[in-house]
């Protein structure tokens, strides 16, 4: 796709003035958190969302695995961020180990609790030595649970997409079809994965407009402060880790302060240049901190309502 006027100035204005200038914070923000596992962790979790709240999120999503103690987590998560903090809550749903009535009957439970989001995916799991195998009574693929779930009621649906492809996928193209049949089946959304150049996002986000996807495609933002630890999320989702991030974190393992520092700088150039590149809508993986997701937003011109302009 060719770059309009407006996006040819944004991008001359994002090398000519200072990075982060003038921006007008008119962006979409949605934040992702995993359900605590204990005390301490809950109330690590309950502060980062009162910390993001005041930005106005779209909504923020919690995630989920399979087993009924995290469907239980991830429940009562979701279900207090809807009564307590009055945000939009989303809630991961997948199809592991789970029979098409057991999820049914979860999004009946969801729906009773006033979420009216869903992050449908297909899931992996939990031993992570063995493939994906559906439930004998149960569904198949997301675009299955896409479909199951419009069933049960009027929900808003995200699902994933994969810039890099999808580890088990035969070919980019076979993993765009893929993406295709969960946004045919009902979804109203696709949220990528991480990753860290903002050309593999317009080259896929391109790829997907020519492969007849017209719905709008999120990318989801990782702000790394270790490394390590994010090369165990990329194995599994396919995404590359650029060599010179090693570098960058050198050194830095016994200066938290700096890490966090150098992290959000980073995470910050990404979202501008995608912003240069048209991008309004931006998804963090927030791995239940608030401080890096909190400064990025700020770079962006993201305000809490009534500091906008202060």
């Amino acid at each position: 796709m060719s770059p309009t006027l407006d996006q040819m100035q944004e991008a001359r204005t994002a090398l000519d003035a200072p990075l982060f200038s003038g921006l007008p914070g008119d962006i979409d923000v949605s934040f992702e958190f995993f359900p605590p596992k204990s005390e301490k962790m809950e109330a690590q979790l309950w502060a980062s969302i009162e910390e993001l709240a005041p930005l106005d999120p779209s909504f923020v999503s919690v995630t989920y695995g399979a087993g009924g103690s995290t469907r239980e987590r991830t429940h009562r998560t979701v279900a207090r961020i809807v009564e307590e903090a009055k945000l939009p809550a989303a809630a991961h749903l997948t199809c592991v180990d789970a029979s098409k009535t057991e999820i049914r009957e979860i999004a009946e439970r969801y729906w009773e609790a006033g979420v009216r989001h869903i992050v449908a995916l297909r899931g992996d799991p939990p031993d992570s030595a063995r493939k994906f195998a559906p439930h004998p009574d149960g569904f198949a693929s997301a675009a299955e649970l896409v479909a199951g779930l419009r069933e049960v009621a009027d929900f808003e649906i995200s699902v994933a997409a994969y810039p890099e492809t999808h580890p088990q996928a035969d070919c980019p193209a076979s993993d765009l079809d893929n993406l295709k049949r969960k946004l045919d089946a009902g979804a109203t959304r696709a949220i990528t994965q991480f990753f860290f150049a903002p050309d593999t996002f317009f080259r896929f986000r391109d790829a997907a407009r020519r492969h007849g996807i017209e719905a709008p495609i999120v990318p989801g933002i990782l702000p790394v402060t270790n490394v390590a630890r994010a090369r165990e999320f990329a194995g599994l989702c396919g995404a590359a880790i650029p060599d010179w991030m090693d570098g960058l974190f050198e050194g830095l393992d016994r200066r938290p302060a700096a890490r966090q520092l150098v992290a959000a700088t980073l995470a910050a150039e990404l979202c501008r240049r995608l912003y240069a590149g048209g991008v309004r809508e931006y998804h963090f993986y927030t791995l239940n901190r608030a401080d890096l997701s909190y400064a990025i937003c700020h770079m962006l011109g993201r305000r809490p309502r009534g500091e906008a302009d202060g």
